[in-house]
Protein backbone atom coordinates (compact mmCIF):
# COMPACT_ATOMS: atom_id res chain seq x y z
CA UNK A 1 0.00 0.00 0.00
CA UNK A 2 1.44 3.20 -0.71
CA UNK A 3 1.73 5.13 2.43
CA UNK A 4 2.11 9.24 0.91
CA UNK A 5 2.14 10.74 -2.90
CA UNK A 6 4.98 9.65 -5.08
CA UNK A 7 6.59 12.63 -6.31
CA UNK A 8 6.07 12.84 -10.22
CA UNK A 9 8.15 15.41 -12.37
CA UNK A 10 6.50 16.87 -15.25
CA UNK A 11 8.64 20.07 -17.44
CA UNK A 12 6.87 22.75 -15.03
CA UNK A 13 5.47 21.47 -12.43
CA UNK A 14 6.19 19.05 -9.02
CA UNK A 15 3.51 16.88 -7.98
CA UNK A 16 4.14 15.69 -4.23
CA UNK A 17 2.83 15.17 -0.82
CA UNK A 18 1.18 17.77 1.27
CA UNK A 19 4.14 19.56 4.14
CA UNK A 20 3.37 21.80 6.91
CA UNK A 21 4.52 24.83 4.80
CA UNK A 22 1.81 24.10 2.46
CA UNK A 23 -0.50 25.33 5.07
CA UNK A 24 -0.71 29.16 3.48
CA UNK A 25 -0.94 28.69 0.39
CA UNK A 26 -3.59 25.54 0.51
CA UNK A 27 -5.59 28.37 2.69
CA UNK A 28 -5.14 31.23 0.63
CA UNK A 29 -6.61 29.19 -2.38
CA UNK A 30 -9.33 27.86 -0.61
CA UNK A 31 -10.21 31.29 1.00
CA UNK A 32 -10.91 32.94 -2.83
CA UNK A 33 -14.43 33.11 -3.35
CA UNK A 34 -13.21 33.24 -7.09
CA UNK A 35 -11.97 29.25 -6.64
CA UNK A 36 -14.69 28.43 -4.48
CA UNK A 37 -17.46 29.37 -6.50
CA UNK A 38 -18.01 26.23 -7.47
CA UNK A 39 -16.61 23.88 -5.10
CA UNK A 40 -19.04 24.57 -2.37
CA UNK A 41 -20.12 28.09 -3.23
CA UNK A 42 -18.24 29.63 -0.30
CA UNK A 43 -15.10 30.01 0.72
CA UNK A 44 -13.29 27.73 3.30
CA UNK A 45 -11.47 29.25 6.26
CA UNK A 46 -8.32 28.34 7.15
CA UNK A 47 -8.83 25.83 10.02
CA UNK A 48 -10.78 23.72 7.77
CA UNK A 49 -8.19 24.40 4.84
CA UNK A 50 -6.11 22.59 7.68
CA UNK A 51 -8.29 19.71 8.30
CA UNK A 52 -8.51 19.44 4.64
CA UNK A 53 -4.65 19.24 3.79
CA UNK A 54 -4.60 16.33 7.08
CA UNK A 55 -7.24 14.28 5.04
CA UNK A 56 -5.72 14.76 2.21
CA UNK A 57 -2.37 13.03 4.07
CA UNK A 58 -4.19 10.35 5.18
CA UNK A 59 -6.21 9.33 2.28
CA UNK A 60 -3.00 7.96 1.31
CA UNK A 61 -2.01 6.11 4.14
CA UNK A 62 -5.84 4.37 4.20
CA UNK A 63 -6.64 3.89 0.69
CA UNK A 64 -3.19 4.11 -1.37
CA UNK A 65 -4.55 7.53 -3.34
CA UNK A 66 -5.27 11.19 -2.84
CA UNK A 67 -4.13 14.51 -3.36
CA UNK A 68 -0.93 16.03 -4.63
CA UNK A 69 0.52 19.39 -3.58
CA UNK A 70 1.39 20.69 -7.10
CA UNK A 71 4.29 22.64 -7.08
CA UNK A 72 5.87 25.62 -10.05
CA UNK A 73 9.41 24.29 -10.22
CA UNK A 74 10.33 27.87 -11.61
CA UNK A 75 9.51 29.68 -7.50
CA UNK A 76 8.97 26.07 -5.79
CA UNK A 77 4.66 27.74 -4.79
CA UNK A 78 2.20 25.63 -4.40
CA UNK A 79 -0.40 26.34 -6.30
CA UNK A 80 -3.31 23.62 -6.20
CA UNK A 81 -4.13 19.88 -5.60
CA UNK A 82 -5.48 17.30 -7.35
CA UNK A 83 -5.69 13.66 -6.93
CA UNK A 84 -7.69 10.83 -6.75
CA UNK A 85 -10.96 10.32 -4.07
CA UNK A 86 -12.42 8.44 -2.24
CA UNK A 87 -14.86 10.55 0.03
CA UNK A 88 -17.77 8.12 0.40
CA UNK A 89 -20.15 10.59 -1.09
CA UNK A 90 -23.50 9.82 -1.06
CA UNK A 91 -24.56 10.56 -4.34
CA UNK A 92 -26.92 8.99 -7.44
CA UNK A 93 -25.39 7.28 -9.42
CA UNK A 94 -23.41 5.95 -6.18
CA UNK A 95 -19.29 6.09 -7.01
CA UNK A 96 -18.54 4.73 -3.47
CA UNK A 97 -14.60 2.58 -3.94
CA UNK A 98 -14.28 4.29 -7.50
CA UNK A 99 -10.69 6.64 -7.50
CA UNK A 100 -12.54 10.19 -8.41
CA UNK A 101 -10.12 12.57 -10.05
CA UNK A 102 -10.73 15.93 -8.52
CA UNK A 103 -8.87 19.35 -8.74
CA UNK A 104 -8.36 23.13 -7.04
CA UNK A 105 -5.52 25.23 -8.50
CA UNK A 106 -5.14 28.78 -7.44
CA UNK A 107 -6.57 31.50 -9.40
CA UNK A 108 -2.96 33.23 -10.52
CA UNK A 109 -2.09 30.08 -12.61
CA UNK A 110 -5.59 29.34 -14.42
CA UNK A 111 -5.79 29.21 -18.13
CA UNK A 112 -1.83 28.54 -18.47
CA UNK A 113 -2.34 24.14 -19.10
CA UNK A 114 -0.99 24.11 -15.40
CA UNK A 115 -4.26 21.79 -14.27
CA UNK A 116 -3.82 19.86 -17.77
CA UNK A 117 -0.22 18.99 -17.28
CA UNK A 118 -0.43 18.33 -13.79
CA UNK A 119 -3.62 15.77 -14.46
CA UNK A 120 -2.02 14.24 -17.77
CA UNK A 121 1.01 13.03 -15.31
CA UNK A 122 -1.44 12.19 -12.47
CA UNK A 123 -3.52 9.85 -14.97
CA UNK A 124 -0.47 8.40 -15.92
CA UNK A 125 0.56 7.25 -12.72
CA UNK A 126 -3.03 6.11 -11.82
CA UNK A 127 -3.08 3.96 -14.72
CA UNK A 128 0.04 1.75 -13.61
CA UNK A 129 -0.74 1.99 -10.13
CA UNK A 130 -4.52 2.09 -9.75
CA UNK A 131 -5.11 0.34 -12.93
CA UNK A 132 -9.30 1.39 -12.27
CA UNK A 133 -11.63 0.50 -15.28
CA UNK A 134 -13.16 3.76 -15.17
CA UNK A 135 -12.64 6.98 -13.18
CA UNK A 136 -15.20 9.45 -12.35
CA UNK A 137 -15.34 13.13 -12.19
CA UNK A 138 -17.92 15.39 -10.91
CA UNK A 139 -17.81 19.18 -11.59
CA UNK A 140 -20.46 22.22 -11.12
CA UNK A 141 -22.67 22.81 -14.06
CA UNK A 142 -21.61 26.30 -14.44
CA UNK A 143 -18.03 25.40 -13.89
CA UNK A 144 -17.32 25.68 -17.64
CA UNK A 145 -13.44 25.95 -17.06
CA UNK A 146 -12.94 22.89 -15.14
CA UNK A 147 -15.70 20.62 -17.68
CA UNK A 148 -13.68 21.67 -20.82
CA UNK A 149 -10.43 20.78 -18.73
CA UNK A 150 -12.03 17.61 -18.01
CA UNK A 151 -12.90 16.96 -21.55
CA UNK A 152 -9.01 17.68 -22.67
CA UNK A 153 -7.96 14.76 -19.90
CA UNK A 154 -10.36 12.23 -22.00
CA UNK A 155 -13.29 12.75 -19.25
CA UNK A 156 -17.05 11.92 -21.49
CA UNK A 157 -20.11 13.66 -19.94
CA UNK A 158 -22.62 11.14 -18.78
CA UNK A 159 -25.05 13.02 -17.84
CA UNK A 160 -25.81 14.97 -14.26
CA UNK A 161 -25.52 13.38 -10.79
CA UNK A 162 -27.86 14.41 -7.62
CA UNK A 163 -25.48 15.33 -4.86
CA UNK A 164 -26.31 17.05 -1.97
CA UNK A 165 -29.83 18.89 -2.22
CA UNK A 166 -28.35 19.64 -6.45
CA UNK A 167 -27.16 18.60 -9.20
CA UNK A 168 -23.63 17.70 -10.60
CA UNK A 169 -21.77 17.23 -14.31
CA UNK A 170 -21.27 13.70 -13.81
CA UNK A 171 -18.10 12.39 -15.76
CA UNK A 172 -16.02 9.49 -16.56
CA UNK A 173 -12.86 8.48 -18.14
CA UNK A 174 -11.57 4.86 -19.55
CA UNK A 175 -8.41 3.93 -17.69
CA UNK A 176 -6.44 3.42 -20.33
CA UNK A 177 -6.40 5.56 -23.11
Amino acid sequence: MIREAPRIETDRLVLRSFRQGDLDAHAATLADEEVMRHIGGKPIIREDAWRRLLGGIGMWSLVGMGPWAVELKSDNRMIGHLGFFQFERDMTPSIIGEPEMGWIFDRTVHGQGIAFEAGQAALRWAEQEIAAETYPAIIDLENAPSIRLAERLGFVREGDAAYRDGTVAFFRRPGRL
